[in-house]
């Protein structure tokens, strides 16, 4: 297997190295509008309604009995063999969705590494699921188990183009040039993502004023993400270099053959990286806690303080936008500072915007707002550092394998922080109680950054060590 020269000649001359990095970050703002429109905003309600909507007419042909009470939720349906609730469909089907992720991206990695094709992969994979996310558009009627097969589709596709585009940046850009490269790209991905959330949004919101239906306006805007998706990622594609001679020797199943292969071997020689693995264990804590503030601020902002939708839709705008302010400012603070230092102020941040939350008033959109503004400046920051902080302890060659583990274990540890949302909601019968007790995460992710030589990690993994970490 070729093993990647990150030095700076093998990433070409500055223009060339400047040419790709702004081509890279083109991908960005493509892909983020299937995780932001599409899974947080328009799918879930959808699809739900559109399984209730299958229930209900199950019940008319079957009778009343068909339920088991009048709660239309609790009506079953029924696919593939299991029945369950009409509203328990997204939940089901995330979970599924993520697990299949979980099986499949490592693979995808390992072949990448092992074929070095990753433009044609990137390519390939960013087509198929965005192909897969226009056609959400033809989910209509009764037809949810479609939408089913389309979003885990989509959703494999999103997540192995995703962990092949983490892998060029080790390519384009040298040591000292990841983390404003990555804070960049990050920023702008919430930047794409805001515009095409708001261009669909403005014909939701204004379906009745251009003569659609609702439903008819979601589903243009699943064939407008799917476009978007597509669209965008010509513009890396014509901009990024194949950096190593791809493999051509094997083919079909001898290419998936090999891939498991690799990944196996990777397995095993990542235990001579302890260091890599301290550092992605402290990742998994605090951007699990990140993504529950993301997921759950919604229902926060509903349930317990009684925010009206237009309220938290306009929230969801203001997050994506501030987000792309919120990673050029964390670009800044790492050359200044270093990566590692940034993300602990990062992580201060988070501990302040959450307890915050906890002081919300009821009915106070404004404070809401305000809220939204500190998530948006510390969301997209955070993670940016950490992926380009992660690729320094990538040992040269195995880095899409390494990205596809830093996306699984992202995926496989998620459900840590709902379920403690979940449990002290519950338990204590208060989302602000439930909210503020998210602050573990960063707690917890603090102090363990503390102890992560990060140094040392990118010494250890065979790596230039940056004149900042």
């Amino acid at each position: 297997m070729s093993v990647v020269d990150s030095s700076p000649e093998s990433a070409g001359t500055t223009p060339e190295r400047v040419r790709e990095q702004r081509g890279w970050c083109w991908y960005d703002w493509a892909n983020s509008v299937f995780p932001t429109s599409v899974g947080t905003v328009f799918l879930s309600l959808y699809l739900t309604a559109i399984a209730e909507n299958d229930a209900k007419a199950d019940v008319a042909r079957n009778g009343p009995d068909a339920c088991a009470d009048s709660a239309l939720q609790s009506c079953d349906i029924s696919a593939f063999g299991l029945h369950f609730p009409a509203g328990s469909l997204w939940g089901y089907l995330l979970s599924i969705a993520t697990v299949v992720q979980v099986l499949v991206l490592p693979v995808m990695g390992a072949i990448a590494d092992r074929t070095q094709n990753k433009k044609r992969m990137l390519g390939t994979f960013a087509f198929a699921g965005s192909f897969a996310t226009a056609l959400l558009g033809l989910v209509a009627g009764s037809n949810w188990t479609l939408g089913v097969l389309l979003f885990i589709l989509a959703n494999i596709c999103w997540g192995s183009s995703v962990v092949v585009y983490y892998a060029f940046l080790p390519e384009i850009a040298t040591p000292d040039e990841r983390d404003a490269v990555s804070a960049r790209g990050w920023a702008f991905g919430y930047l794409g993502g805001g515009v095409a959330l708001a261009i669909q949004l403005a014909l939701f919101l204004g379906h009745d004023v251009v003569g659609i239906e609702e439903s008819t306006a979601v589903r243009i805007a699943f064939v407008l993400s799917g476009l978007w998706w597509a669209g965008f990622t010509l513009i890396p594609l014509a901009r990024l270099r194949q950096h190593q001679e791809p493999h051509g020797g094997e083919h079909g199943a001898g290419i998936v053959a090999a891939g498991f292969k690799e990944l196996f071997q990777t397995i095993r020689s990542a235990r001579m990286f302890p260091l890599t693995l301290a550092f992605l264990f402290t990742y998994l804590i605090y951007t699990d806690g990140i993504s529950t503030v993301a997921g759950v601020s919604a229902q926060y902002g509903s349930a317990e303080l009684k925010l009206d939708q237009s309220v938290l839709i306009s929230t969801i705008l203001i997050v994506q936008f501030v987000a792309f302010f919120g990673g050029v400012l964390h670009g800044w603070g790492a050359k200044r500072w270093g990566a590692k230092r940034t993300i602990q102020i990062s992580l201060l941040m988070w501990i302040v915007v959450v307890s915050a939350a906890y002081f919300v008033q009821a009915g106070q959109q404004f404070q809401f707002y305000g809220l939204a503004v500190g998530i948006g400046l510390v969301l997209g920051g955070t993670n940016a550092l950490s992926r380009s902080l992660f690729s320094q302890m990538v040992p040269p060659g195995r880095e899409a394998q390494y990205f596809s583990l830093y996306e699984v274990g992202e995926r496989s540890t998620s459900w840590l922080g709902p379920l403690v949302f979940a449990g002290v909601g519950q338990a204590t019968g208060s989302f602000r109680l439930a909210i503020i007790s998210l602050v573990v995460f960063f707690v917890v992710g603090f102090v363990l950054m503390i102890f992560v030589p990060v140094r040392r990690a990118i010494e250890a993994s065979g790596n230039p060590v940056p004149v900042k970490v």
